[in-house]
């Protein structure tokens, strides 16, 4: 399923051979970091399995989440000397990580890959302009109904449609990524499952009222 949604759904089965074969298969530890921000990226990594956090770090000191990657995403296209920003694990994540070289040789020889690459970075960008209005003007309510909404999507598109989003990041990561403090994320989630909005269950929450909550995203 993760190639289904993956630049490797435009390659053929011998293809997808080859580019396993330059794979290497690794495990992250919860918590363990990925790759940090403004290192030589000398790796692209494709997620499998796991949800990994990447992040800024400004000037001041403070953390901006960027946003979140599932399996199936890859990172570290951008065809830059240094890592952009920094990538931790949330949870256990496995991945396979390839030598920029090795992959970008790949890439010249697949231009039909390329054109998927070209795709993914567009889709990149989408999300991008979408985290733009997320921290714009919107309430704080409106915000986290998209947050949950856009993972719903997400999710689906990994082959798990479900009312029940899993969030396995934390509400200060979640308050990071939204340009919110933690104490309004929490008083946020409070009163959506107050007025019957979400139920917040283990690991996640329920979406009960997907009607209003695409009023509110609209």
């Amino acid at each position: 399923m993760v190639r289904l949604v993956s630049v490797c759904a435009s390659l053929s089965d011998e293809e997808l051979a080859l580019l396993e074969s330059l794979a290497h298969h690794t495990h992250f530890a919860s918590g363990s970091t990925l790759f940090t921000q403004g290192r030589e990226a000398h790796s692209v990594y494709n997620i499998t399995e796991g949800v990994v956090r990447l992040y800024k770090l400004l000037s001041d000191g403070r953390r901006q989440v960027v946003g979140f990657a599932l399996p199936g995403d890859f990172l570290g296209l951008a065809m830059r000397d240094a890592f952009g920003f920094s990538a931790d694990a949330i949870g256990e994540v496995s991945a396979c990580s390839f030598s920029r070289s090795a992959y970008t040789a790949l890439v010249d020889a697949k231009p039909h890959l390329l054109r998927r690459l070209h795709e993914a970075a567009t889709h990149e960008l989408t999300l991008a302009h979408e985290q733009m209005m997320l921290l714009g003007r919107r309430s704080a309510e409106e915000k986290l109904v998209c947050f949950l909404l856009g993972m719903q999507q997400r999710w689906a598109r990994l082959g798990k449609p479900s009312v029940t989003v899993p969030l396995p990041m934390t509400r200060q990561d979640i308050a990071d990524f939204l340009g919110l403090t933690i104490e309004t994320v929490s008083r946020t989630f409070t009163r959506l499952a107050k007025d019957k909005t979400i139920l917040i269950v283990p690991g996640g929450v329920r979406l009960m009222n997907p009607e209003r909550m695409n009023q509110l995203a609209a």
